[in-house]
């Protein structure tokens, strides 16, 4: 008996040290096999049609689940970016979008939630895809003057990429990115086509963001597919215009209630301006109850909300979130989270939405 539980114990032991030393010194052949299933696994695929990838649902507030507002719009072999918050090149790899095959970037206004990771948009797409050229960053009237502080503030980083891997993996003409400006009216509902390429159409449209001006949205065409995405906005009757008949309409949504509540606990938080500042980001976003009439005057096939306000610690706290807006929409309104894909498949009507992360 005492050979048998011995040999048990030695039997054990050899399995505990063999185990630890697989573990902290795995064989090549463990490694080389999950770096073929990471890197298989990091590229979307998706059929012919318009698609959507919520590339970051947050806002300028702290949100530990949401990076800043950036939408991935694939339109047949096209990659387009709307917005580029912080985070948003991390995501976009968590997605399995080729970042090196990004086409153009469209802003939809400068404030810095909608701006911050530009920079790093630009630098991991030109290293990604040795390409020559800069990136097109198209958006309003003052885009220029965000892409050339961008380009200033790589230049550095740029000249050490060049130096480190080469001219050749990294062509130093391609660096950074390129302002393609437009201009709209002050007319509400005044839009314009801003691309037009291989059946793919881009309209920008106003949008009330005061004092942010300007301020738009865009909506995406392709193979008789459409989506539109707000941009900021409050109530705004050019998104339910430019929206009307759309497939999806993705739309910011702050809900006043809540924020109410971060108001009258500001005092708790060590940050004198968070009370005035609760206070003025009511007037110049929609509510939910807001997107959902818009949606329902526009007669879209889904809403998509996003740009969340505030940050929702948990998936309970959701319907807290949209109050009444189901009243006011007769289908599903769906709370957008970071990596949510919408599919619109080119050879029929349906909407498909899946996570990817």
């Amino acid at each position: 008996m005492k050979k048998i539980i011995i040999s048990a114990v030695a039997v054990l032991i050899v399995l505990t040290v063999t185990g630890y030393l697989f573990i902290s010194n795995p064989p090549h052949w463990l490694l080389d096999g999950a770096a073929k299933n990471v890197l298989s696994g990091m590229r979307l695929k998706v059929n012919d049609g318009l698609h959507a990838v919520l590339v970051g649902t947050g806002s300028p507030l702290s949100d530990i689940k949401r990076v800043g507002p950036c939408i991935a719009v694939i339109a047949g072999k096209k990659l387009f970016a709307v917005d580029t918050g912080d985070g948003s090149a991390r995501n976009f790899r968590l997605a399995g979008l080729p970042i090196g095959a990004l086409d153009a970037v469209f802003l939809t206004h400068f404030h810095s939630d909608h701006i911050g990771g530009l920079g790093e948009i630009m630098l991991q797409r030109w290293v990604a895809g040795a390409h020559k050229k800069p990136l097109d960053i198209i958006g309003p009237t003052g885009v220029e003057m965000v892409v050339d502080g961008f380009n200033r503030a790589y230049k550095l980083d740029t000249k050490y990429r060049v130096a480190h891997h080469g001219a050749k993996t990294v062509p130093p003409s391609g660096a950074g990115g390129k302002a393609v400006p437009f201009a709209l009216s002050d007319k509400e509902k005044d839009f314009a086509v801003v691309y037009d390429k291989d059946g793919v159409k881009v309209t920008a449209f106003n949008v009330m963001h005061l004092p942010v001006k300007p301020a738009c949205g865009y909506k995406f065409e392709y193979k008789g597919r459409s989506i539109v995405i707000s941009g900021d906005t409050a109530y705004s009757e050019s998104v339910a215009g430019q929206a009307t008949g759309a497939d999806v309409l993705i739309h910011d949504a702050l809900s006043p209630r809540l924020v109410n509540i971060i108001h009258d606990n500001s005092a708790l938080l060590a940050d004198v301006t968070l009370g005035k500042i609760t206070k003025d980001i009511l007037n110049y976003h929609a509510s939910p109850e807001q997107a959902a009439q818009v949606a329902q005057k526009a007669g879209v096939k889904q809403l998509v909300l996003t740009h969340i306000i505030p940050p929702l610690p948990s998936s309970l706290l959701n319907n807290a979130f949209l109050g009444a807006a189901q009243n006011y929409y007769q289908g599903k309104i769906i709370m957008g989270v970071d990596g949510m894909l919408i599919s619109l498949p080119s050879n029929n009507d349906s909407i498909k939405i899946r996570k990817l992360f």
